[in-house]
């Protein structure tokens, strides 16, 4: 058996890094040869491609199983290579958040966690797990596992994003700051399994699980294997209300406030002037977006 291993050297600030030659020990313990792909390097837009490209041809020449070592990005690039192929995936989180695999129950530590994948790809260990699969009007076409954000979340990754300065979680801090400055509910047309509907909102998100942003269970009944999406929105929320409810979240007690409502649905077609869609923590495409839950799209080891 062959395992083509994805790692990403800078995920989780490459605190984890180190841990590389274990991983792949642990991984040849359960019988395979690994091959390492090159991972995501620093980010840039050329290493990102060339680390999806890598994974793919992996899946396509016959790999066994493609394992990610990384956060939610490195998880997402692996993901597009191996959804609908039956090609087993395994993760081994070794970023700062690492919402997809803390939600489908795998070990924190990347060593106990490519124990897992090694020994369910030699035992046959695996699980059937729902993607979503989002596409937008511009014809990009991607497969996200954790949620979709095309609210207030998605415009502070957006803003991000440009900034060049501070770095780290500061930077990320300073934009939630600038959004809630420039706050406003925005239009919104929803069509759920043909269902369709106009509402004003600050916050919309979609999941296949729970959590997004290290933690946070924006969607707290969302199960990867029912075949449904959860759509949380929130209706028009002043600054401080806003910023009072996100706390919430981290718990996913939000969801049992009067503003805020959850839908579920197979099928969800999104649409709002201005808004560009995040998954995964990437960025997808100005919306509209049409999203589907594709049940057992992946197939997961442990």
């Amino acid at each position: 058996m062959n395992i083509a291993l994805l790692a990403n050297p800078t995920a989780g600030k490459g605190r984890r890094a180190g841990l590389l030659p274990a991983v792949v020990e642990r991984l040849r313990e359960g019988g395979a040869a690994v091959t390492v792909l090159p991972g995501t390097l620093d980010g840039a837009r050329r290493a990102v491609d060339e680390a999806r490209d890598a994974a793919r041809r992996a899946v396509d020449e016959g790999c066994d199983a493609l394992v990610a070592m990384g956060g939610d990005g490195t998880v997402h690039l692996g993901l597009q290579a191996v959804a609908g192929t039956g090609v087993p995936f395994g993760i081994v989180p070794a970023g700062t958040g690492n919402d997809f695999a803390v939600r489908l129950g795998l070990p924190a530590s990347p060593v106990a966690a490519a124990g897992v994948a090694a020994d369910a790809l030699r035992d046959g260990g695996r699980r059937a797990i729902d993607l979503a699969r989002a596409v937008g009007a511009d014809g990009t076409a991607v497969w996200f596992g954790a949620v979709l954000a095309a609210g207030f979340d998605a415009f502070v990754n957006e803003r991000a994003n440009r900034m060049r300065w501070p770095r780290g979680a500061q930077r990320y801090n300073r934009a939630i700051v600038e959004e809630l400055l420039t706050l406003r509910p925005r239009r919104y047309t929803m069509c759920l399994d043909g269902v369709k509907s106009e509402f004003d909102s600050v916050l919309v998100a979609v999941g296949n699980t729970e959590s997004y942003g290290g933690g946070f269970r924006i969607a707290p009944g969302a199960d990867p294997t029912d075949g449904l999406l959860d759509v949380v929105v929130a209706e028009p929320l002043g600054r401080l209300t806003l910023m009072r409810l996100r706390p919430r979240v981290l718990k996913g007690t939000h969801v049992h406030d009067r503003r805020v409502t959850v839908h579920r649905a197979r099928t969800v077609e999104l649409d709002s002037a201005g808004v560009t869609a995040y998954a995964d923590g990437e960025r997808i495409s100005p919306l509209p977006v049409a999203i589907t839950c594709v049940p057992g799209a992946l197939t997961l080891l442990g």
